[in-house]
């Protein structure tokens, strides 16, 4: 098994768990025991500063609390761009401790959950075309556009895999 942390899952068009549903997944680990990630794109009403005040000035915008991902919704995770923090797998990024004060990055991203496989799940949903692994850019985790990530790395990756960045909400309706 070949591990995809650091890399990005994007949910093919036909995912249509609203958990997923046009989301794009950092994976941060991933082993025989199952996968963990951050959905990128999926920000929140809920401003950083409402939260964690003293964080408020280092988040990237916009500075709300992103949703990432459906399992355990109360805990924070942070994402710092060369920050001092705890290496993730993805060059450059690296994870804040959010009991410390901010260290010495200016962008930082707080996500509430975060995504969850168990042992073969997320292989079983890779072998169904449910998503569709690419490489991850740093700066993906810190998009100031989160509304257009899933289209903005669909398109980079070109060919037929670009093609799936115009594919409409509803086909029905095309």
């Amino acid at each position: 098994m070949e591990s995809m942390a650091g890399r990005l899952l994007v949910a093919s068009p036909d995912m249509l768990d609203p958990n997923f549903f046009r989301t794009v997944v950092l994976i941060l680990q991933h082993d025989e025991e199952g996968a963990i990630g951050l959905v990128l794109n999926r920000p929140s009403a809920d401003s950083i500063f409402l939260h964690l005040p003293d964080w408020a000035p280092v988040a990237c915008q916009p500075d709300v609390v992103f949703v990432g991902g459906p399992v355990e919704p109360a805990v924070g995770i942070a994402l710092a761009l060369d920050g001092d923090g705890a290496p993730t797998p993805l060059s450059g990024v690296t994870m804040a401790d959010l009991s410390e004060p901010p260290g010495t990055t200016d962008s930082v991203r707080l996500f509430a959950g975060y995504a969850g496989w168990g042992a073969g799940q997320l292989e079983s949903e890779l072998e169904e075309m449910a998503w569709i692994v690419v490489n991850a850019h740093p700066v993906d985790a810190f998009s100031a556009e989160p509304d257009e990530l899933w289209h903005e790395v669909l398109r980079r990756q070109g060919g037929s895999v670009a093609l799936l960045a115009t594919f409409p909400l509803d086909p029905s309706l095309n």
